[in-house]
């Protein structure tokens, strides 16, 4: 298993966008065998910034996922969106839950 954080800062104007492209995104993308989760969350006091927190069961899941078309489509709305490049942090597991 392997996680990432993508750090996102949006265009204010473009808030309500991202978000709705986002959640498309994040549905879909947890119907794929390879991810175990895809928490999408807001900061909370500055609405412009959230962290989508990609959970993959394998090694290859990431590179799966960004060949699906729900990925292309929402890497392409959002794109125009964004304040800046958007920051993707990967992390192992130490301790998961039962």
């Amino acid at each position: 298993m392997k996680a990432v954080h993508v750090s996102v800062r949006v265009l204010p104007q473009h808030v309500e966008a991202f978000v709705q492209a986002t959640l498309e995104n994040a549905r879909a993308s947890l119907l794929e065998p390879g991810i175990a989760r895809f928490d999408v969350v807001q900061q909370a006091d500055d609405p412009t910034r959230f962290v989508l927190v990609e959970v993959y069961r394998t090694e290859d899941a990431p590179a799966a996922h960004k060949a699906t078309a729900h990925y292309a489509r929402w890497r392409d709305a959002v794109a125009p969106m964004m304040a800046e490049p958007r920051v993707g942090t990967w992390f192992v597991p130490v301790h998961l839950p039962a």
